[in-house]
């Protein structure tokens, strides 16, 4: 029966093939960076292993362990506008593709510009890499780069502390907006017109950008100041010491100091020209203006598809979570003014009077030790010219004892004299020369002294 036609033989075979090269698929709710990618919109918070929590509900959520760390991925924790964080492992096409930037960009970010300053504009993200805090900026999240450096943890943080509140107070703002929206907008031709009054609430918090920016300078600032107190603290007693004892050892104290006052001056002077390389540029300003160029584009997409009331009423609720102080009141205006960088100019005028503040600092104690260095110049040149005068007055004293011994030289031949057969000639002789000689040295001493060769 195994061999007739109606065998079971081969069904069997049939039917244990595919057991045999199928591969069980289990569920992993765990959060992945190629599921990240795969997904246009942000993800959703993970309900994973929670390893720190934030102000305000945010917690950090842990990208999953069981699965293999992908090639080139590298560890970043994402921070949306409500506070909310996870540490996820995303590779170099992930973050392209989820920020859209270039590749360029990235390499920005690496370890090759660890200590430069770099703020770059682009479509639908802001790159930021201020000394140790690597991050793309977006409308609505915000990425950073290692985010367990011990720096980078002070930033975390500021993030966790600093965002619930403010999104708190923006949506209590959205909600008070939500319920007079009928009598403080009036529909005319499709074109919704606000009432002056209605945006009084909203123009109190700055974009999401912009509060990320804005916490990452204190940050930095903070840092910067920090280093240049500890600078200061070193500093004085050690140029004092030099001041009071000249040495190798108190000279090698000077020259590291120096070194480190060197470095420390090139880094703030990086932030700093960054900054007011935005403030010279407006267009560069404007670039950074990230959820007002979203909120254009949802209403270029609203007019496009035919429902351009339809879309304004719903995104007119999100608008207080993402407005700034100055477009804040033309966000639901049928123009919104791309060259208002109002805000961010005064974001960053106020860092700029500080980073340009803590450089006054380290140039001043610059100063101070430049003034040691020249006070301890003029005490060795002080030092030299005693020196030099000791071996002046050494070679006129020399001079006067050569004169001395040439005349006793020429009397110490076997020449006869009929000196030499008188009887204490030789006394009178000998002292009648040193008083010679003693005159002649005081006599090139004197002018010596009189032309100043000689201090007196």
């Amino acid at each position: 029966m195994g061999k007739g036609p109606f065998s079971f033989r081969r069904p069997s075979i049939r039917r244990r093939r595919p057991k045999s090269t199928a591969v069980p698929q289990s569920p992993k709710p765990i959060l992945t960076a190629g599921a990240v990618a795969s997904s246009s919109s942000p993800p959703p918070p993970s309900t994973g292993n929670l390893i720190g929590g934030g102000g305000g509900g945010g917690g950090v959520v842990a990208a999953g362990k069981g699965k293999k760390k992908a090639a080139g991925a590298r560890l970043w924790m994402r921070f949306d506008a409500m506070g909310v964080s996870e540490l996820v492992e995303y590779d170099k096409s992930t973050i392209i593709k989820r920020a859209s930037i270039p590749a360029r960009d990235l390499r920005i970010l690496g370890p090759v510009f660890s200590h430069s300053s770099t703020i770059l504009a682009r479509e639908k993200a802001m790159v930021v890499n201020l000394e140790f805090i690597k991050a793309i900026v977006t409308a609505e999240e915000v990425l950073i780069l290692d985010p367990l450096q011990q720096e980078v943890l002070q930033f975390v943080d500021q993030l966790r502390l600093q965002l619930p509140h403010k999104s708190a107070y923006k949506t209590q703002g959205a909600g008070a907006a939500d319920v007079n929206d009928s009598e403080t907008h009036v529909s005319t031709g499709g074109r919704w017109l606000p009432v002056p009054e209605a945006m009084e609430g909203l123009q109190c918090e700055l974009p999401f950008e912009f509060q990320v920016l804005e916490i990452a300078l204190e940050v930095v600032c903070s840092f910067l100041d920090k280093s240049v107190a500890e600078l200061e603290t070193d500093a004085y007693p050690v140029l004092d010491e030099l001041a009071r004892n000249v040495s190798t050892k108190n000279l090698e104290h000077v020259r590291s100091l120096k070194s480190n006052l060197t470095r420390l001056l090139a880094r703030v002077q990086k932030v700093r020209d960054e900054i007011e390389h935005l403030l010279d540029d407006n267009e560069d300003m404007s670039n950074l203006y990230l959820t007002r160029k979203w909120i254009q584009n949802q209403q270029l997409e609203a007019l496009s598809g035919g429902a351009a009331s339809n879309s304004i009423t719903t995104i007119s609720p999100r608008l207080p979570r993402l407005s700034s102080n100055r477009s804040a009141s033309l966000v639901s205006s049928h123009n919104l003014d791309d060259d208002d960088v109002e805000d961010l100019e005064m974001l960053l005028e106020a860092y700029f009077m500080q980073l340009d503040g803590t450089r006054n600092k380290i140039l001043s104690v610059r100063e101070y030790i430049d003034d040691t260095e020249d006070y301890v110049n003029i005490q060795l040149d002080n030092q030299r010219n005693e020196l030099i005068q000791l071996q002046l007055t050494l070679t006129i004293a020399s001079f006067a004892i050569a004169i001395e011994t040439l005349v006793a030289g020429w009397f110490g031949m076997n020449i006869p004299f009929t000196w030499n057969n008188k009887e204490g000639i030789f006394e009178i002789f000998v002292g009648g020369i040193t008083v010679g000689c003693v005159l002649i040295f005081l006599l090139i001493l004197g002018y010596a002294r009189l032309k100043k060769l000689i201090g007196s």
